[in-house]
């Protein structure tokens, strides 16, 4: 059931967001590793549109919040009000109290406000000065952002960054797709055409069938290795933390989990290194002046590193 029901999804999206398959297929392997994503591009390129065609996918509650410098952290949570007649405060939810929360140009508003997601994305939780909720599952955070030497944007911190499984750029179409969308604009801007294709539960079962997906001790090791060697490369200032290592854990068991297996291969692990790894790491200060990317230099990292060769049991 569940890879022909993670294809509906993917070819859902397709219709509206043309000529990107793979990052299509990446937004779908994170939400099945239950990770939340960061969408980093450019205006104009579709990020907010692609987050609206996945909720309607998949019949999901949705809320977009434009992020801006003057948003507060009880403009996400929510706020507590005084009732005159009962004499009591009573808590009244924010937008992060949906299944899909886009929040968008995330990169705008402060420190103090981007924290204020902190917790509902690692615990799938928020806490009040009074009370205590737990989220509604599937829930995903998705963020959009500007790169940074755009005007008016606050660089997100370390801590918050690690919290996003995934960091893709859709990045701009090549000529025939782009010439494909101006000929079929108004039927991809009508969001009506798209129709739910999977339910909730149908979610939640995949994403415990990506729990048992098998993983070799072979492979774990491959994962520990490449993480470990993050933290001791001469162009790395950063390496990635041990919640790197689970997310490219969860991100393989997905990708084979989407490819018809129940058994993670290297080559799982190789492709989700970039997309999962390369927004949690900082450059040194010498691969800064040789203008080295971090894409790049994973690139180099990963053809250092010995490549188990695993025989299905």
């Amino acid at each position: 059931m569940g890879k022909d029901k993670a294809l509906d999804i993917l070819n859902n999206l397709k219709k509206i967001i043309i000529g990107k398959d793979d990052v299509l297929k990446n937004v779908l392997i994170c939400l099945l590793a239950r990770g939340h994503l960061l969408i980093e591009d450019v205006p104009g390129v579709g990020k907010t549109t692609l987050v609206k065609v996945l909720a309607k996918s998949m019949n999901l509650s949705y809320k977009r919040v434009q992020f801006t410098p003057d948003l507060m952290p009880s403009d996400i949570i929510g706020v507590s009000i005084y009732d005159k007649n009962t004499g009591k405060f009573s808590f009244r939810k924010g937008p992060i109290f949906n299944q899909i929360f886009l929040a968008d140009e995330i990169n705008r508003t402060s420190p103090k406000t981007q924290s204020s997601l902190l917790q509902a994305m690692e615990e799938g939780e928020v806490s009040t000065e009074e009370n205590h909720f737990v989220l509604d599952k599937p829930f995903m955070v998705l963020a959009t952002q500007n790169p940074l030497e755009y005007q008016g944007t606050f660089p997100l911190p370390e801590a918050q960054l690690d919290r996003f499984l995934m960091r893709l750029s859709i990045g701009y179409p090549d000529k025939s797709h782009e010439i494909q969308i101006l000929k079929n604009y108004q039927s991809i801007k009508d969001l009506d055409q798209v129709k739910a294709v999977v339910s909730r539960e149908d979610i939640l079962a995949m994403q415990d069938e990506v729990d048992n997906v098998h993983v070799h001790h072979d492979i774990f090791e491959y994962i520990v290795n490449i993480v470990n060697l993050t933290r001791n490369y001469e162009s790395l200032q950063l390496g990635a933390s041990p919640r790197a290592s689970i997310d490219l854990l969860k991100a393989s068991k997905a990708k084979a989990y989407i490819e018809g297996r129940d058994y993670v291969i290297p080559d799982d692990v190789k492709d989700m290194a970039i997309p999962v790894l390369s927004h949690r790491l900082i450059l040194s200060p010498e691969a800064k002046i040789e203008r080295k990317s971090v894409e790049e230099i994973l690139v180099d990292l990963l053809n250092h590193i010995y490549i188990p060769v695993i025989v299905n049991e």
